[in-house]
């Protein structure tokens, strides 16, 4: 059986494909491109309106290019509006989130009895799954759902309550995926600094687990609301295996706006949280979302939202134009800004973003540091190829070489910036590439 995963929207959908895939390949079912599956999965977004509509189109477009192949769709559209993605041409199964730990199961129990030319084995026994442009680090789900209820958010409706995986089952998993040759590991779930409040653990032990009982090189974390991270939380990041890097939401630099969005963090306590991040590390390097447009929001709480951001300082910002999500409170909230006014604050945030990118990549210049490279390099017409990886502060790294230099972690010299492809520029000694070999480029799934 040929199976073809697809997802939108957050890491935390890539870790459940990963997850799905480990275990079909188990059953000896093979990942496919969609135009030749016999199965497609669609991990569906509605964290915005304009998520949703992706989704649909999604569904759309791979039942126009495999009419054939059984359509299964899960995700928080789907489990939002289930009977309208029911309607949808050619969709087979509908799966809630609810259910979605088990979705591999499911498709082995209804489709896999039907499917008499399906290999015993398709990859060797063991193999995590992984897909190409994931090849060199995986994402690890450490829980689902969330117990807070901003007033904007359509995922935790779609998600429900918190469920956490024990620290056993996360640090075999880790394990595993080491065994595998991968380098990095992302901590990713809905309300990840929530984990273990129904095992009574929590994010710190977790992390002392992963250090202390894996010897993975990356360990990673991916969003995290600001406010469940204790005081001495930040010690983690003695651990040099622990990358100096969190993506910390602000939504917000105004705290009347905080208020309205019923957030749990307001600007003091932000700073605070920054500033302990900042602390522990010297190179430690914070991102994060911002809504523009929030309903209600003045002029002069956009002002003092921007003057706010502009003086914490990101590296990069994730900038969301507000919309009306069915089902949440700020939905009903009046004084909708409008579409106008919106895209002039954006044109105004993106102007403080791109120049604090840039000041973040010029404070990287003449550092070496430690890149991981991804694979699929780009071949370039001189006979080199063109890699990309990431710093443990997760600064892009752009490098040309002959060698393959895909999933190594290899130190490298900053050299300067490449605005064009927003992202930095570095060269590796000589000496460490004599004895690498060629570069492998695999097509993409």
């Amino acid at each position: 059986m040929k199976v073809h995963l697809k997802t939108l929207g957050c890491r935390l959908n890539e870790a459940e494909l990963q997850q799905w895939a480990e275990t079909l390949i188990a059953h000896g079912w093979q990942l496919s491109e969609a135009d030749v599956a016999d199965c497609i999965v669609v991990n569906t977004c509605a964290v915005t309106s304009e998520g949703a509509r992706k989704s649909r189109q999604q569904i759309r477009k791979l039942h126009r290019h495999n009419p054939r192949a059984k359509l299964v769709v899960t995700g928080c559209y789907a489990s939002l509006e289930p009977e309208t993605v029911k309607e949808l041409l050619g969709v087979d199964l509908v799966v809630d989130n609810s259910d979605k730990d088990n979705l591999a199961e499911q498709l082995i129990e209804r489709y896999q009895a039907d499917d008499v030319s399906m290999p015993e084995m398709a990859t060797e026994p063991g193999a995590y799954a992984m897909f190409q442009r994931n090849r060199d680090r995986a994402f690890l789900k450490i829980q689902d759902g969330c117990r807070y209820r901003c007033t904007y958010c359509i995922v935790t409706v779609a998600r429900g309550d918190e469920r956490s995986v024990d620290i056993a089952s996360l640090v075999a998993q880790v394990n595993q995926i080491q065994q595998q040759g991968i380098q990095e590991v992302v901590i990713t779930g809905v309300h990840v600094g929530g984990y273990g409040t129904d095992l009574d653990t929590s994010l710190y032990d977790l992390v002392k687990a992963l250090v202390n009982e894996t010897t993975i090189p990356r360990i990673r974390f991916a969003s995290i609301e600001p406010w469940d991270l204790p005081t001495h939380f930040f010690e983690l990041f003695s651990e040099p295996r622990l990358m100096p890097h969190m993506h910390l939401p602000l939504q917000s630099g105004s705290d009347s706006v905080l208020r309205r969005m019923s957030r749990r963090c307001r600007q003091d306590s932000f700073a605070e949280i920054v500033q302990r991040a900042r602390a522990s590390h010297a190179d430690f390097n914070i991102t994060t979302d911002v809504i523009v447009g929030f309903p209600g929001e003045t002029a002069q709480e956009w002002q003092e939202s921007l003057d706010y951001i502009e003086a914490i300082g990101f590296s990069h910002i994730h900038c969301f134009s507000y919309s009306d999500r069915e089902g949440t409170k700020a939905a009903r909230l009046a004084n909708k800004i409008t579409n106008q006014v919106k895209k002039q604050r954006m044109k105004d945030l993106e102007i403080v973003a791109q120049k604090m990118k840039q000041e973040s990549f010029e404070q990287q210049l003449n550092k070496n540091v430690p890149v991981l490279w991804e694979s699929g390099a780009k071949p370039l017409e001189n006979g080199l190829y063109q890699y990309h990886g990431y710093t443990p502060s997760y600064h892009r790294v752009q490098c040309s070489s002959d060698k393959n230099l895909a999933g190594q972690i290899i130190d490298t010299q900053l050299e300067s910036v490449i605005n064009d492809n927003h992202c930095l520029f570095g060269s590796i000694n000589n000496e460490f590439l004599h004895n690498l070999s060629a570069p492998i480029v695999i097509k993409q799934l």
